[in-house]
């Protein structure tokens, strides 16, 4: 009789294991391989590809700290640059990544989401004074105030980065690339911890 109930014992605790097993993630809906692999050390590991004007990029950071915390590792960001609109987005993300030598800090991130997403009633010079203050409050220098130097390094760095957009063949945001070789299909997760088992999967791969 113990002997049946251990085994019945055995047999549910290997029934509950198996089914609180995460599935293995498939390519086509949970990820894809992109074209051509991106030889970059900006896409070793994780990289997030968002574009400031992109109201669904502003949703999405709010949960990159969580989803940071549950891969283990920070992600790294990249501008996309596939339309004008971006690209003149993408100069302030640059600048202030290129300043501080590293990718913003999530709050510094809200900011110029808000500052880039101002209601369209806003005057040009409401947004640059506020877009100046972002930079400024940090101890930056803002895109405004560049130089004929600043300004010539950091259309070089545009360039760069245009050509791995366009390399990335990349046309919705937001995504994330991983290792450079894997895009995460952002709409085969319903949660931040799904994104982040395939995310890790892929970092295994």
């Amino acid at each position: 009789m113990k002997f049946k109930n251990l085994l019945l014992s055995f047999a549910l605790l290997s029934f509950l294991s198996a089914c609180s097993e995460a599935p293995t993630p498939v390519e086509g809906k949970q990820y894809q391989l992109l074209p051509e692999t991106l030889n970059s050390e900006k896409f070793a590991p994780i990289t997030e590809v968002f574009s400031l004007t992109c109201g669904h990029c502003r949703a999405m950071e709010d949960i990159i700290p969580e989803l940071q915390k549950a891969v283990g590792q920070d992600i790294n960001k990249m501008h996309i640059t596939f339309n004008q609109s971006a690209y003149n987005a993408a100069i302030f993300y640059y600048a202030a990544e290129m300043q501080l030598r590293k990718t913003p800090d999530h709050q510094f991130m809200i900011e110029l989401f808000e500052t880039i997403q101002m209601p369209n009633e806003s005057s040009a010079e409401q947004k640059e004074i506020a877009m100046n203050n972002v930079f400024e409050s940090r101890g930056l220098v803002s895109p405004f105030n560049y130089n004929e130097q600043q300004t010539e390094v950091l259309f070089q760095r545009l360039e760069e980065i245009s050509i791995l957009s366009e390399q990335s063949k990349i046309n919705s945001v937001p995504t994330f690339i991983i290792k450079g070789k894997y895009q995460l299909i952002t709409s085969g997760h319903d949660t931040t911890e799904k994104m982040a088992t395939t995310i890790k999967y892929l970092l295994e791969k």
